[in-house]
């Protein structure tokens, strides 16, 4: 899909990789709506977007968890712009060290896969009767893989990995298009998290991701998910080692997990990620 003329809506778009995409998607052409829980985050990123690009961004201030806040998201859009033609649901929380309290579950499936699946069900008629639009989901390569310390970020990673195929599989031949953004070690807040938890899992679950590959950049990542757009690519992966990593542990799941189990002594031991 040529982004051009398109209108998208970008969620988690206050900072990290939503404000990147929705830099590169106006200066693409497109139309963003850039939607953040922090509505002042997401103000300033569509100010100066503005700034450079009169017109062409909105801000919402949103709990995309709630479908009724992706209904007033998508009535915006259409207010502002025209209909959604793309639809970014990165918004994502890393959820709690170990396993965590039911409290602690219900936020991290909201945020991380249940907002998705409202965005959705809510686009994806629409699109069906037009014959076309684009969902991009941002997982993670613990979807992929899993994450040493976070129960709760790994599963709902997995299920968000999980819904975008299920997407792609049953609405692909429909004109729907589905692109599945998993990278590794990304430098937002979120990968310092599990650093500044104090809890000696928190920071070895940093530590994995950070020992594993390159640290990118936003900007990096959202380059590389415009090049996916153009070719409407399902997986995205910024660290290409991801995908032998996949590999190594589809092709015997009891060494992987052994593996992964004396990595993570490793990480404690160590304390330094080496």
């Amino acid at each position: 899909m040529q982004v051009a003329g398109r209108n998208a809506i970008v969620t988690g778009g206050g900072g990290g990789i939503g404000a990147a995409i929705a830099a590169r998607l106006v200066r693409a052409g497109a139309r963003v709506v850039v939607a953040d829980l922090n509505g002042e985050a997401a103000a300033a990123v569509a100010a100066t977007l503005n700034a450079e690009f009169p017109g062409t961004a909105v801000a919402v201030g949103a709990d995309v968890s709630d479908t009724a806040r992706i209904e007033e998201l998508i009535a915006r859009t259409e207010t502002e712009f025209g209909p959604v033609d793309l639809y970014f649901a990165n918004a994502g929380v890393i959820g709690p060290v170990g396993l965590g309290d039911e409290k602690d579950w219900e936020t991290t499936l909201d945020v991380n896969l249940n907002a998705h699946i409202r965005a959705a069900r809510l686009l994806v008629p629409g699109w069906v009767e037009r014959g076309e639009g684009y969902f991009v989901s941002t997982a993670s390569a613990a979807g992929l893989l899993t994450q040493i310390g976070s129960a709760a970020y790994s599963v709902t990673k997995h299920a968000a990995v999980g819904f975008a195929e299920w997407l792609s599989v049953t609405y692909g031949d429909q004109g729907v298009r589905v692109s599945c953004l998993c990278p590794m070690g990304v430098e937002t807040p979120l990968l310092r998290a599990g650093e500044n938890s104090g809890d000696a899992i928190g920071m070895a679950a940093t530590r994995a991701v950070t020992s594993a590959g390159a640290v990118l950049t936003p900007d990096t990542v959202a380059e590389l998910v415009m090049a996916a757009l153009d070719d409407e690519r399902f997986l995205i992966l910024p660290h290409p080692e991801v995908l032998d990593m996949y590999r190594r542990k589809g092709a015997d799941y009891d060494r992987w997990l052994s593996g992964m189990r004396h990595y993570q002594a490793r990480l404690l031991d160590s304390g330094d990620g080496h």
